[in-house]
């Protein structure tokens, strides 16, 4: 067995990968065939063959289990990257329980003001890089709209990218000593126009890898004027709306006193935006008839349990799911591993239900494919069959943790992460091989990425932020 024949990241041809076992579906359940070949022409899957092709380039090491590109429809490059080792065992949260008021909007905004547009790739690379080492060929990534350089970031290195722009009602949000979250200002309008401004750039960029979507920041930091606004440009494009949702009980709190008692996810249905085009990313202070409403109105739930684990609250993927809504799984950025993610996602689940039968390993597997590829109505992708796009995640189960193995998808689940990727394909393009990055310097991009974080680390206000 040899692999041979690695083109260069940009070049388009034939491609041969061997799995021992390939993730497939039949009458729309899953299902893995054993020993089968996938080829791929240009950017589209050509066949799944029993015997080995002609191709340009060729992988056929054994104990490859070859799945459709994961999908991660929630994460963070550049805001979770400032919180990265300082806001664990409770740092960073003397004002407020938490983090996204005392440390991840405020610093993120003075990063845009004092790094410089070269240095702000050099953060959005360095996020790219981890996405992709950490095994996804598509990425929704809501970020401040002062970052475009996320657009170039995944252009350059080949993601697969729903650059997601914030829009607040007010963008200055901070907690005080006294533990209250004060706006100030209106920045609604103005921040319409830099999203149709966006839009206009990079919607359909590299030949469509590229896309805009519209992310309203949260229901708490966005008035209904402004989410209106945004519904009804979002639905006039075509494009999803995604939006952070019940992400705490202050959250909750908050939307209560506003708007008669209502809850987060009863303002959006209120406001007409509660739907299938709507992401609701964490959603973990919803109440069982939030998530019921949530349910019949086609909404998704974006889970990310372990950024709320490391703060001692379980977001239990099986919780939503139970509900009949809609559940995809993200990474939220502090660590991009996807495949870890989804063990956490199987462990906290079966913690939250006291069994162990509920986020199994098909369940959490169609949580990072079909179940994603169904909410952005994207039928080639999350798949991998004839005429679908070929974007490909495969993960080398011969490691000595992953062994001896019985069942790919229990031990994809239970025992793998991020060192265990082997491949990551998008359109067609071997953009992660041997589990490296194809296309540049590994350690130039970390460096570089690295330092610019760390300037804004540097700050007296962030030196403030992270103590206690």
């Amino acid at each position: 067995m040899h692999e041979r024949g690695q083109m260069s990241m940009g070049a388009m041809g034939t491609t041969a990968i061997f799995g021992s076992y390939v993730l497939s579906r039949h009458d729309g359940e899953q299902t893995v065939l054993r020993d089968r070949w996938v080829l791929l022409e240009g950017r589209r899957i050509a066949a799944i063959t029993a015997s080995r092709p002609q191709a340009d380039q060729v992988f056929d090491r054994p104990g490859r289990f070859v799945l459709p590109g994961l999908m991660n429809l929630h994460n963070h490059c550049f805001s979770e990257a400032v919180a990265r080792s300082h806001t664990e065992d409770g740092n960073g949260r003397k004002n407020n329980p938490s983090i996204v008021y005392t440390v991840l909007l405020p610093l993120t905004r003075r990063g845009i003001e004092i790094l410089s547009p070269a240095e702000r790739l050099d953060v959005a690379r360095l996020g790219i890089l981890q996405l992709l080492r950490g095994g996804a060929t598509t990425v929704m990534e809501p970020f401040r709209n002062g970052i475009p350089e996320m657009f170039q970031a995944a252009e350059e290195m080949g993601l697969r990218f729903y650059g997601a722009p914030y829009l607040f009602s007010t963008a200055d949000a901070q907690a005080g000593a006294d533990g209250v979250v004060r706006y100030a200002g209106d920045d609604g309008q103005a921040d319409l126009a830099i999203w149709d401004g966006l839009y206009a750039r990079w919607h359909g960029q590299a030949e469509g890898r590229i896309s805009v979507t519209m992310s309203p920041h949260a229901t708490d930091t966005c008035g209904p004027d402004l989410l209106r606004a945004c519904a009804e440009r979002a639905r006039a494009l075509g494009v999803p709306i995604t939006t952070h949702l019940a992400q705490d009980a202050d959250e909750v709190a908050t939307i209560g006193a506003r708007y008669n008692g209502r809850t987060p996810a009863e303002y959006l249905d209120w406001l007409g935006m509660l739907g299938p085009d709507l992401l609701g990313a964490h959603a973990i202070a919803s109440s069982d008839d939030d998530l019921r409403l949530m349910a019949a109105r086609g909404a998704t739930v974006l889970n990310c349990p372990r950024v709320f684990a490391r703060t001692g609250v379980a977001a239990a993927f099986g919780r939503f799911a139970s509900h009949g809504v809609r559940t995809a799984i993200g990474t939220d950025g502090y660590n991009m591993d996807l495949l870890g993610e989804m063990n956490a996602a199987s462990m906290i689940s079966k913690i939250a239900a006291g069994r162990a039968d509920i986020a199994t390993a098909p369940d959490l597997i169609d949580a990072v494919t079909a179940t994603p590829a169904a909410v952005l109505q994207r039928p080639d992708l999350g798949v991998i069959a004839a005429g679908a796009t070929a974007d490909l995640t495969v993960v080398d189960l011969t490691r000595p943790l992953l062994q001896p193995l019985s069942d790919p998808r229990r031990g994809l689940i239970a025992l793998a992460n991020a060192a265990d990727i082997d491949l990551v394909i998008v359109d067609g393009r071997v953009l992660v091989a041997g589990g490296h990055y194809t296309g540049g310097d590994e350690a130039a991009l970390v460096a570089a990425g690295a330092a610019a974080i760390e300037k804004i680390w540097a700050l007296p206000e962030a030196v403030a932020a992270f103590q206690g």
